[in-house]
């Protein structure tokens, strides 16, 4: 036969009829094929949601719609505090200055702040406290970190949990807003010295923590973030 032996024609005859069983298991591009699946768009699409509700929540305060009604404005600062106190007179200057501001969703973040602040002093941790904390109030606790260091002592703290947090006071001074928040917590805490005595607290002990704790906030920046600028403990 040639060049073309029988191997060669059955091979040939194989791949003939392979080719048409695939394009009948397959079909033909029409053109309104799904699109494969992108493993990374719904990972673009989160970010892009999340940098749109970021950006809602960073913008600047906007003027009241004409014709909003104010108790529509105040309507989760009236059902947090009730009207005609000093505390709600407070809450919706600030609420004035900051359409954001919602004082239920604050205190919420306040406590998480709280606990990230108090571990973070007892580890020594600065690069925390920088974010979280007043240039003064950080100063403050950084050279109490350094003296305890200074000494060889270490705190062995584990927090417990926060019993009760609530707003005290709230206030604009300028265009910083200022909310003062009474927190009473659990913590088992105790200080040891180089040899790794005990020498002030009790590990084996829960003890409860009252603070008074002020946060501030520039309301004309973007950074939605509140700072550590007072501490008080309450006996």
């Amino acid at each position: 036969m040639g060049f073309f032996d029988f191997g060669t024609i059955f091979f040939l005859i194989a791949a003939v009829v392979i080719f048409f069983q695939l394009r009948n298991v397959l079909g033909r591009r029409t053109g309104n094929e799904r699109q494969p699946f992108d493993p990374y768009a719904a990972g673009r699409a989160a970010k892009k949601d999340a940098a749109a509700t970021t950006e809602n929540v960073v913008s600047l305060p906007r003027k009241r719609a004409a014709g909003e009604p104010p108790e529509d404005a105040y309507k989760a600062i009236d059902a947090f505090e009730k009207p005609g106190s000093d505390l709600n007179k407070g809450l919706r200057a600030i609420r004035d200055a900051d359409p954001s501001f919602e004082p239920k969703s604050f205190v919420d973040g306040a406590k998480m702040a709280y606990e990230m602040i108090v571990m973070a002093y007892a580890d020594g941790d600065r690069k925390t406290l920088k974010n979280l904390l007043s240039r003064e109030v950080f100063d403050g606790f950084v050279a109490a970190i350094s003296d305890r260091e200074g000494r060889s002592e270490k705190i062995q703290s584990s927090f417990v949990g926060i019993d009760k947090a609530s707003i005290v006071s709230a206030e604009m001074k300028g265009t910083e807003a200022h909310v003062t928040l009474r927190i009473v917590s659990e913590l088992i805490s105790a200080t040891r010295n180089k040899a790794g005595e005990v020498i002030d607290g009790d590990p084996e002990t829960v003890a409860e923590v009252k603070d008074v704790w002020t946060f501030a906030r520039e309301t004309r920046s973007k950074d939605p973030n509140w700072k550590l600028v007072a501490t008080e403990e309450e006996d």
